[in-house]
């Protein structure tokens, strides 16, 4: 299996925010984690990617355990994350902004078709191009977003956990960011997708979970979330 988290439990101080969180990724798939607000996805992405740490249970990447390992360590064995908060550094260019995602301060390859260079990142995000040399400061919302994502990617990673990438942007960059994202998916990238836009999510995903207050209640494809009015307005108030 390509990512797993077992029996997954997390606290913030005596809260028990994950109970026993189970869920996979397989290769080149894209899967949804829905919910309302305060269920605890995002919570969910922060233990994979080790910014908090679990109580219990483990999470595996291609059979290793990562359960515990610190954020770098995480990216360094080709996990990327895109925060929901973007975290951009205003004060630097598109480009050094990009450049902070190489692993280790190394450029890859770049006659690697699979190597995600400043070039190819041009291509799946014309607009940052034109914006190479401005400070993140001055983007916008959906530009910022559009960075956080290739400053991901300048990291080479197999999958991307992402959270909430269309969150307050206007309808036409809603539609660029998600053909962004359907775009990185095609060229290899699995995604572990938190996102509240319910049309965005199921346009996307192959498989779903949904999360009630702090477990997962619901697990299908897509196709069987949209036959489940139930599901649907128990989870999501759909």
């Amino acid at each position: 299996m390509f990512l797993e988290v077992k029996d997954l439990n997390t606290f913030y101080g005596l809260s028990h925010v994950l109970q026993s969180i189970s869920l996979h990724v397989e290769e080149r798939e894209i899967v949804a984690l829905l919910g309302r607000n305060g269920m605890g996805k995002s919570t969910t992405l922060k233990s994979i990617m080790g910014l908090v740490k679990p109580k219990s249970g483990a999470v595996l990447f291609k059979g290793k355990n990562i359960t515990g390992f610190p954020p770098f360590k995480v990216a360094r064995v080709g996990i990327g994350y895109v925060p929901e908060e973007r975290r951009i550094f205003p004060e630097l260019s598109v480009i050094d902004n990009l450049f902070l995602g190489i692993k280790g301060g190394k450029i890859s390859n770049a006659q690697d078709p699979h190597v995600w260079t400043l070039e190819r990142i041009f291509q799946h995000f014309p607009m940052l191009k034109q914006r190479a040399n401005q400070k993140g400061k001055f983007l916008s919302g959906g530009e910022q977003q559009m960075l956080t994502i290739g400053r991901s990617l300048m990291g080479n990673p197999e999958l991307l956990l992402v959270d909430e990438p269309t969150e307050g942007l206007a309808p036409l960059l809603v539609k660029e960011v998600r053909d962004i994202l359907e775009n990185i998916n095609k060229a290899g990238v699995s995604i572990l997708l938190v996102e509240h836009n319910l049309k965005v999510a199921l346009s996307l995903a192959d498989r779903v979970y949904l999360m009630g207050k702090a477990h997962i209640g619901f697990v299908g494809t897509t196709e069987e979330l949209q036959a489940n009015p139930e599901a649907r307005q128990k989870y999501l108030e759909v």
